[in-house]
Protein backbone atom coordinates (compact mmCIF):
# COMPACT_ATOMS: atom_id res chain seq x y z
CA UNK A 1 0.00 0.00 0.00
CA UNK A 2 1.60 3.67 -0.91
CA UNK A 3 2.02 5.58 1.69
CA UNK A 4 -0.33 8.49 0.69
CA UNK A 5 -3.39 5.83 1.71
CA UNK A 6 -2.68 5.11 5.39
CA UNK A 7 -4.98 5.59 7.97
CA UNK A 8 -4.40 5.96 11.69
CA UNK A 9 -6.59 2.99 12.85
CA UNK A 10 -7.34 2.29 16.55
CA UNK A 11 -8.52 -1.29 16.87
CA UNK A 12 -10.23 -2.23 20.07
CA UNK A 13 -10.90 -6.28 20.76
CA UNK A 14 -8.16 -8.42 19.96
CA UNK A 15 -9.74 -12.05 20.82
CA UNK A 16 -9.40 -15.08 18.48
CA UNK A 17 -11.05 -12.59 15.06
CA UNK A 18 -9.92 -9.22 16.11
CA UNK A 19 -6.05 -10.22 16.78
CA UNK A 20 -5.88 -11.34 13.11
CA UNK A 21 -8.16 -8.27 11.43
CA UNK A 22 -5.89 -5.77 12.99
CA UNK A 23 -2.52 -7.59 12.30
CA UNK A 24 -4.03 -7.41 8.34
CA UNK A 25 -4.71 -3.56 8.73
CA UNK A 26 -1.17 -3.09 10.09
CA UNK A 27 0.40 -5.14 7.28
CA UNK A 28 -1.41 -3.30 4.53
CA UNK A 29 0.28 -0.43 5.88
CA UNK A 30 -2.18 1.34 8.14
CA UNK A 31 -1.04 3.26 11.35
CA UNK A 32 -2.52 0.60 13.95
CA UNK A 33 -3.08 1.47 17.68
CA UNK A 34 -4.34 -1.40 19.35
CA UNK A 35 -6.35 -1.94 23.10
CA UNK A 36 -7.60 -5.00 24.20
CA UNK A 37 -7.53 -6.17 28.22
CA UNK A 38 -5.74 -9.49 27.67
CA UNK A 39 -1.92 -8.67 27.17
CA UNK A 40 -1.10 -11.91 25.47
CA UNK A 41 -2.91 -10.32 22.70
CA UNK A 42 -1.36 -7.04 22.95
CA UNK A 43 1.99 -8.67 22.51
CA UNK A 44 0.93 -10.73 19.33
CA UNK A 45 -0.48 -7.34 18.48
CA UNK A 46 2.57 -6.05 19.07
CA UNK A 47 4.14 -8.50 17.03
CA UNK A 48 2.38 -8.36 14.17
CA UNK A 49 2.95 -4.21 13.96
CA UNK A 50 0.46 -2.78 16.18
CA UNK A 51 1.51 0.45 18.56
CA UNK A 52 0.12 -0.65 22.02
CA UNK A 53 -2.72 1.43 23.90
CA UNK A 54 -3.19 1.79 27.54
CA UNK A 55 -6.87 2.01 27.04
CA UNK A 56 -9.44 2.31 24.94
CA UNK A 57 -9.75 5.63 25.93
CA UNK A 58 -6.00 6.42 24.91
CA UNK A 59 -6.74 4.55 21.58
CA UNK A 60 -9.46 6.38 20.40
CA UNK A 61 -7.50 9.80 20.57
CA UNK A 62 -6.16 11.21 17.59
CA UNK A 63 -7.25 8.66 15.06
CA UNK A 64 -9.13 8.82 11.48
CA UNK A 65 -11.21 5.76 11.80
CA UNK A 66 -11.87 3.15 15.19
CA UNK A 67 -12.40 -0.19 14.55
CA UNK A 68 -14.02 -2.39 17.51
CA UNK A 69 -14.83 -6.22 17.83
CA UNK A 70 -16.44 -6.84 20.94
CA UNK A 71 -18.22 -10.43 22.45
CA UNK A 72 -21.69 -8.00 22.87
CA UNK A 73 -24.14 -5.14 22.20
CA UNK A 74 -23.57 -3.66 25.84
CA UNK A 75 -19.81 -4.39 25.27
CA UNK A 76 -20.39 -1.88 22.50
CA UNK A 77 -22.28 0.62 24.33
CA UNK A 78 -19.74 0.47 27.13
CA UNK A 79 -16.84 1.26 25.16
CA UNK A 80 -18.43 3.92 22.83
CA UNK A 81 -20.03 5.98 25.92
CA UNK A 82 -17.00 5.52 27.82
CA UNK A 83 -14.16 6.16 25.63
CA UNK A 84 -15.07 6.95 22.24
CA UNK A 85 -17.33 9.65 22.44
CA UNK A 86 -16.05 12.05 24.29
CA UNK A 87 -12.40 11.62 23.24
CA UNK A 88 -12.76 10.72 19.14
CA UNK A 89 -11.90 13.80 17.16
CA UNK A 90 -14.88 15.54 15.49
CA UNK A 91 -15.49 13.31 12.29
CA UNK A 92 -14.23 10.38 13.43
CA UNK A 93 -15.12 7.12 11.84
CA UNK A 94 -16.70 4.09 14.35
CA UNK A 95 -16.61 0.73 12.25
CA UNK A 96 -18.17 -2.23 14.90
CA UNK A 97 -17.46 -5.04 13.67
CA UNK A 98 -18.95 -7.22 16.30
CA UNK A 99 -22.03 -9.34 15.99
CA UNK A 100 -24.41 -7.73 18.34
CA UNK A 101 -28.54 -6.40 18.27
CA UNK A 102 -30.14 -4.32 15.28
CA UNK A 103 -31.13 -2.25 17.94
CA UNK A 104 -27.91 -1.53 20.01
CA UNK A 105 -26.52 -1.19 16.51
CA UNK A 106 -28.56 1.55 15.15
CA UNK A 107 -28.48 3.45 18.80
CA UNK A 108 -24.77 3.82 18.78
CA UNK A 109 -24.53 4.76 15.47
CA UNK A 110 -27.27 7.61 16.30
CA UNK A 111 -25.43 8.32 19.31
CA UNK A 112 -22.57 8.86 17.16
CA UNK A 113 -23.97 11.46 15.13
CA UNK A 114 -25.13 13.31 17.81
CA UNK A 115 -21.52 13.45 18.77
CA UNK A 116 -20.43 14.18 15.27
CA UNK A 117 -18.89 11.19 14.56
CA UNK A 118 -19.75 8.57 11.82
CA UNK A 119 -20.83 4.99 12.46
CA UNK A 120 -21.11 2.11 10.17
CA UNK A 121 -22.10 -1.55 11.48
CA UNK A 122 -20.11 -4.44 9.85
CA UNK A 123 -20.11 -7.61 11.21
CA UNK A 124 -18.06 -10.36 9.39
CA UNK A 125 -18.84 -13.81 8.06
CA UNK A 126 -15.86 -16.49 7.45
CA UNK A 127 -14.26 -17.13 10.73
CA UNK A 128 -10.29 -17.17 12.64
CA UNK A 129 -8.51 -18.91 9.20
CA UNK A 130 -10.43 -15.89 7.19
CA UNK A 131 -9.65 -13.34 9.71
CA UNK A 132 -5.51 -14.12 9.86
CA UNK A 133 -6.04 -14.58 6.51
CA UNK A 134 -7.69 -11.60 5.16
CA UNK A 135 -10.51 -13.23 2.80
CA UNK A 136 -13.31 -12.18 5.95
CA UNK A 137 -17.14 -11.16 3.97
CA UNK A 138 -18.06 -7.94 5.49
CA UNK A 139 -21.93 -7.21 5.57
CA UNK A 140 -22.01 -3.10 6.11
CA UNK A 141 -25.05 -1.08 7.45
CA UNK A 142 -24.55 2.83 7.58
CA UNK A 143 -25.04 6.04 5.58
CA UNK A 144 -23.20 6.36 1.76
CA UNK A 145 -20.88 8.44 3.18
CA UNK A 146 -19.71 5.91 5.67
CA UNK A 147 -19.80 2.98 3.78
CA UNK A 148 -17.39 5.15 1.12
CA UNK A 149 -15.18 5.66 4.40
CA UNK A 150 -15.36 2.38 5.55
CA UNK A 151 -14.63 0.14 2.18
CA UNK A 152 -11.34 0.97 2.04
CA UNK A 153 -10.32 0.13 5.55
CA UNK A 154 -12.18 -3.09 5.30
CA UNK A 155 -10.91 -3.88 2.11
CA UNK A 156 -7.33 -4.81 3.34
CA UNK A 157 -9.29 -7.36 6.28
CA UNK A 158 -11.50 -9.27 3.75
CA UNK A 159 -12.37 -10.56 0.24
CA UNK A 160 -16.09 -9.12 -0.33
CA UNK A 161 -16.89 -5.88 1.40
CA UNK A 162 -21.11 -5.34 0.70
CA UNK A 163 -23.54 -2.82 1.66
CA UNK A 164 -26.33 -3.35 3.14
CA UNK A 165 -28.42 -0.67 3.83
CA UNK A 166 -28.80 1.99 6.21
CA UNK A 167 -27.79 1.43 10.47
CA UNK A 168 -28.37 -2.01 11.43
CA UNK A 169 -29.17 -3.51 8.12
CA UNK A 170 -25.65 -5.04 8.32
CA UNK A 171 -26.26 -6.99 11.68
CA UNK A 172 -29.47 -7.75 10.07
CA UNK A 173 -27.77 -9.46 7.41
CA UNK A 174 -25.39 -11.48 9.86
CA UNK A 175 -28.27 -12.59 11.76
CA UNK A 176 -29.91 -13.73 9.03
CA UNK A 177 -27.13 -15.70 7.34
CA UNK A 178 -25.94 -17.54 10.11
CA UNK A 179 -29.82 -18.39 10.54
CA UNK A 180 -29.49 -20.15 7.66
CA UNK A 181 -25.98 -21.37 8.15
CA UNK A 182 -26.87 -23.14 11.53
CA UNK A 183 -30.03 -24.57 10.07
CA UNK A 184 -28.15 -26.08 7.38
CA UNK A 185 -25.61 -27.96 9.38
CA UNK A 186 -28.35 -29.46 11.42
CA UNK A 187 -29.99 -31.06 8.14
CA UNK A 188 -26.70 -31.84 6.87
CA UNK A 189 -25.45 -33.53 9.77
CA UNK A 190 -28.24 -35.36 10.23
CA UNK A 191 -28.68 -36.80 6.60
CA UNK A 192 -24.94 -37.94 7.06
CA UNK A 193 -26.10 -39.83 9.78
CA UNK A 194 -29.05 -41.07 8.15
CA UNK A 195 -26.88 -42.06 5.11
CA UNK A 196 -24.54 -44.09 7.96
CA UNK A 197 -27.43 -46.11 9.05
CA UNK A 198 -29.07 -46.66 5.89
CA UNK A 199 -25.18 -48.28 5.12
CA UNK A 200 -24.73 -45.82 2.41
CA UNK A 201 -20.99 -44.78 2.75
CA UNK A 202 -20.11 -41.07 3.94
CA UNK A 203 -17.61 -40.40 0.59
CA UNK A 204 -20.16 -41.72 -1.50
CA UNK A 205 -23.07 -39.90 -0.51
CA UNK A 206 -20.74 -36.68 -0.50
CA UNK A 207 -19.74 -36.92 -4.45
CA UNK A 208 -23.41 -37.55 -5.13
CA UNK A 209 -25.19 -34.76 -2.68
CA UNK A 210 -22.35 -32.13 -3.70
CA UNK A 211 -23.15 -31.47 -7.12
CA UNK A 212 -27.05 -31.94 -6.45
CA UNK A 213 -30.04 -30.56 -5.07
CA UNK A 214 -28.51 -31.26 -1.63
CA UNK A 215 -25.53 -29.23 -2.29
CA UNK A 216 -24.81 -26.09 0.27
CA UNK A 217 -21.80 -24.84 2.23
CA UNK A 218 -22.32 -27.29 4.85
CA UNK A 219 -21.75 -29.83 2.76
CA UNK A 220 -18.98 -28.94 0.28
CA UNK A 221 -16.87 -26.14 2.18
CA UNK A 222 -17.51 -27.28 6.17
CA UNK A 223 -18.14 -30.70 5.69
CA UNK A 224 -18.93 -32.65 9.09
CA UNK A 225 -17.23 -35.96 8.53
CA UNK A 226 -13.78 -36.48 9.16
CA UNK A 227 -11.87 -37.01 5.72
CA UNK A 228 -14.91 -36.37 3.33
CA UNK A 229 -14.45 -32.83 1.11
CA UNK A 230 -12.01 -30.20 1.76
CA UNK A 231 -10.23 -30.53 5.24
CA UNK A 232 -12.22 -28.91 7.72
CA UNK A 233 -13.06 -28.31 11.77
CA UNK A 234 -14.14 -32.47 11.63
CA UNK A 235 -10.78 -33.35 10.63
CA UNK A 236 -9.44 -31.50 13.72
CA UNK A 237 -11.54 -33.66 16.09
CA UNK A 238 -13.97 -30.43 15.82
CA UNK A 239 -11.65 -28.33 17.35
CA UNK A 240 -11.01 -24.40 16.27
CA UNK A 241 -13.27 -22.97 13.40
CA UNK A 242 -17.01 -21.46 14.56
CA UNK A 243 -17.65 -22.40 18.26
CA UNK A 244 -20.93 -23.43 18.92
CA UNK A 245 -21.11 -20.72 21.66
CA UNK A 246 -21.08 -18.37 18.93
CA UNK A 247 -23.35 -20.22 16.51
CA UNK A 248 -26.01 -20.11 19.70
CA UNK A 249 -25.24 -16.88 20.32
CA UNK A 250 -25.85 -15.51 16.52
CA UNK A 251 -29.68 -17.83 16.47
CA UNK A 252 -30.52 -16.37 19.62
CA UNK A 253 -30.08 -12.58 17.95
CA UNK A 254 -31.82 -13.72 14.82
CA UNK A 255 -35.00 -15.50 17.06
CA UNK A 256 -35.12 -12.36 19.12
CA UNK A 257 -35.03 -10.26 16.35
CA UNK A 258 -37.49 -12.43 14.47
CA UNK A 259 -39.63 -12.21 17.74
CA UNK A 260 -39.39 -8.10 17.51
CA UNK A 261 -40.59 -8.11 13.80
CA UNK A 262 -43.11 -10.97 13.92
CA UNK A 263 -41.39 -12.75 11.36
CA UNK A 264 -41.85 -16.25 11.52
CA UNK A 265 -39.26 -18.85 11.66
CA UNK A 266 -39.81 -22.00 12.65
CA UNK A 267 -36.14 -23.97 11.35
CA UNK A 268 -34.09 -20.84 12.94
CA UNK A 269 -36.12 -21.80 16.46
CA UNK A 270 -35.32 -25.32 15.97
CA UNK A 271 -31.53 -25.06 15.04
CA UNK A 272 -31.48 -22.47 18.53
CA UNK A 273 -32.89 -25.13 20.23
CA UNK A 274 -30.65 -28.07 18.95
CA UNK A 275 -27.67 -25.88 19.68
CA UNK A 276 -28.90 -24.61 23.00
CA UNK A 277 -29.28 -28.66 24.28
CA UNK A 278 -25.41 -29.07 22.47
CA UNK A 279 -23.51 -25.78 23.87
CA UNK A 280 -25.37 -26.45 27.03
CA UNK A 281 -24.20 -30.15 27.25
CA UNK A 282 -20.36 -28.64 27.40
CA UNK A 283 -19.30 -28.63 24.18
CA UNK A 284 -20.14 -24.55 23.48
CA UNK A 285 -16.30 -24.44 22.60
CA UNK A 286 -16.33 -27.20 19.50
CA UNK A 287 -16.89 -26.21 16.37
CA UNK A 288 -20.49 -26.25 15.66
CA UNK A 289 -20.60 -28.82 13.00
CA UNK A 290 -19.29 -31.11 15.86
CA UNK A 291 -23.68 -31.54 16.66
CA UNK A 292 -22.83 -33.99 13.93
CA UNK A 293 -21.97 -36.37 16.90
CA UNK A 294 -24.88 -35.88 18.79
CA UNK A 295 -27.10 -36.92 16.09
CA UNK A 296 -25.73 -40.10 14.93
Amino acid sequence: MQESNMTAIAFIGLGNMGGGMAANLAKAGHAVKAFDLSQDALDKARAAGCAIADSATEAAKDVEAIVTMLPAGKHVQSVYQESLFAHARDGTLLIDCSTIDVATARAVAEAAAEKGLVAVDAPVSGGIAAAEGGTLTFMVGGSDEGFARAAPILEDMGKAVIHAGTNGTGQAAKMCNNMILGATMVATCEAFALAEKLELDAQKFYDIASVSSGQSWSMTSYCPVPGVGPQSPADKGFEGGFAAGLMLKDLRLAMDAAENAGAHVPMGAKARELYEAFAGDGKKRLDFSAIIETLK
